[in-house]
């Protein structure tokens, strides 16, 4: 059924070479290291550096929400290919103090000035493209720091800022796979350059002569420093309605796009009840929308009724009727969801197990059903992470520009990159996802959480655009069905089915991919059955996570991403 791991060759797709993965004495022989075990405190992202400042954070005195800022500060300067403070973030807290999950949406909305029509005109097309000022939204991230901070934080904010400010401003060695991101990033804006109004201050701000920096090449960006500095000292009233707006203002102003300074001032990330799902006795917990994190629910809700763990781990069986409950909530994915504040979304009905039922009695077991044909209910890169400390908080936070390091234009000065995140919008004036002013797009980024018995079990996500979804319903099963440990359930070979109608409004091909351990019995079982395999190398995500068990966090962090879990 598995083959053993071939070699990643560098810049290329999977190669074909004698060199194996070596035996572990324990354990799966798919997983890529041990779990980290450890009783105070527990980082976990996908960069050593920024899990290492974290940990710090920890030591420090910090909260688990303190150390998930400080990380995602260092990542928005170590991998700005996932994420950054022009971007939008979403997390789910577990409070020991009030035994209780809570959950913010700091997603930002499109600019309030620009209509459907004037959105329309811009996007040229029938979707919204995803570089140039076109695509941007206000960046929601920093005020989801800032709320963060003031409801759970204990150490000051420019204590908490500090590691990111000095590796900004001093340097940092780049690690190898944010590397060969960085610099495919800058190869697509190159390909779209004429979509992208001003690209200079990109350039200055995340190029070294020119070029991506090279794993192992310092790098630094002091104006991001500065933005970091401001933010630590100002807080808000820098970013959102000071100094900071005015910049990107008069930057919005002179390259003619449609954000302001008004459009900041008015943003408030949102404070929201999480959403969940019982899977085979286990909790799991997702943001409600506009994020996807409903769609995981649903997948999870429609393999329940199948027996996984007797079909086995990647046979398959189990990989077809995974693959038939992605469609079938993809396909209300691409449906409804919307921003909740402008569209009337069933989410009560779509998470109904008699709902799930019905969907999973459609499923025929002989062969795939085209995501086209499933008619759903009638009625990009990104940076996940998580962190805990000796209180027993926990937090699952993620963080992301949206596709690679976002629009590519970068306000004066400022050191970060505006998100594309409204290149999801819809502009079929039908769709619940339509563009409008103010409106919250569609959003890909989700944490996860899950609890037993009402006490908190996992934090945990996978990056990765529509692969979220996807990823977190492969973790759950890997863990529930499968019986893995924290770390093999990342490592595990994945899936991914590509294509098929989006919330956007876009309608690619539609392939199932299969990541190489997976062998070729399985691959010509499932062509039987009518999937089209995808072909070379694709993107299956990159994961995070931490357990507490009997009074001790277990942490993981996946082979495919530069990152580690560190505990102490």
């Amino acid at each position: 059924m598995f083959t053993r791991r071939a070699t990643l060759a560098a810049g290329a797709g999977l190669a074909a070479a004698p060199a194996m993965a070596g035996d572990r004495p324990l354990g799966r022989a798919f997983a890529g290291r041990s779990a980290v075990y450890a009783k105070d405190g527990m980082v976990a992202t996908s960069q050593p550096l920024a899990t290492a400042a974290g940990l710090a954070v920890l030591k420090q005195g910090g909260s688990a929400i303190d150390a998930a800022i400080a990380a995602n500060a260092c990542l928005g300067v170590m991998e700005p290919t996932g994420c950054g403070v022009g971007g939008d973030l979403f997390a789910i807290v577990w409070d020991p103090k009030t035994a209780k999950l809570h959950a913010i949406n700091a997603s930002g909305p499109a600019p309030r000035g620009q209509t459907l029509a004037q959105a329309a005109a811009r996007a040229k097309g029938p979707i919204i493209p995803p570089l140039g000022v076109r695509c941007a939204t206000v960046p929601g991230a920093v005020d989801g720091w800032l709320q963060l901070h003031a409801k759970f934080g204990k150490l000051r904010l420019s204590d908490v800022l500090q590691p990111a400010i000095g590796y900004a401003r001093d340097g940092h060695p780049v690690a190898p796979i944010i590397a060969q991101g960085w610099a495919r990033n800058f190869s697509r804006f190159e390909q779209g350059r004429a979509d992208i109004e001003e690209f200079d201050n990109a350039k200055k701000a995340w190029l070294i002569g020119g070029r991506a920096p090279r794993a192992g090449e310092m790098f630094a960006n002091p104006d991001l420093a500065r933005t970091y500095t401001n933010i630590a000292v100002y807080g808000r009233d820098w970013f959102y309605e000071g100094d900071g707006a005015d910049i990107l203002d008069r930057y919005m102003q002179r390259v003619g796009g449609p954000l302001t300074k008004a459009d900041m001032a008015a943003y408030r990330a949102q404070w929201v009840e999480p959403i969940s799902t019982r899977y085979r006795g286990v909790d799991v917990f997702q943001i409600p929308p506009n994020s996807q994190g409903l769609t995981v629910l649903q997948i999870l809700n429609i393999l329940e009724g199948f027996d996984l763990q007797a079909m086995g781990f990647g046979s398959a069986d189990a990989l077809h009727v995974a693959a038939e409950a992605k469609k079938l909530a993809f396909a209300d994915r691409a449906r409804f969801i919307a921003d909740p504040d402008f569209a009337r979304l069933p989410v009560a009905q779509l998470l109904d197990k008699s709902y799930a039922a019905r969907q999973r009695a459609t499923i025929k077991m002989d062969r795939a059903t085209p995501a086209r044909d499933i008619k759903g209910y009638a009625g990009g890169d990104t940076i996940y992470m998580c962190a805990a400390d000796k209180s027993g908080m926990m937090v699952s936070l993620i963080q992301s520009n949206y596709r690679g390091m976002g629009s590519g234009i970068v306000p004066d000065g400022l050191g970060f990159m505006l998100q594309n995140r409204g290149s999801q919008f819809n502009l079929n004036p039908a769709h619940a996802n339509v563009y409008a002013p103010g409106k919250r797009p569609f959003h890909t980024i989700i944490p996860g959480f899950a609890m037993k018995g009402g006490q908190p079990w996992l934090a945990f996500g996978v990056m990765g655009g529509d692969m979220q979804p996807q990823g977190h319903a492969q973790i759950m099963t890997n863990l529930v069905d499968f019986g893995m440990d924290v770390q093999e359930a990342g490592d595990a070979p994945r899936w991914r089915d590509i294509g098929g109608p989006d919330a956007d409004g876009s309608d690619g091909a539609e392939t199932l991919y299969l990541e190489s351990q997976i062998g070729a019995d399985v691959r010509k079982a499932l062509v039987a059955r009518g999937h089209v395999m995808a072909s070379g190398y694709q993107d299956v995500g990159g994961y995070q996570a931490i357990a507490r068990e009997g009074g001790v966090f277990i942490g993981a962090s996946e082979m495919r991403k530069d990152g580690m879990a560190a505990g102490y």
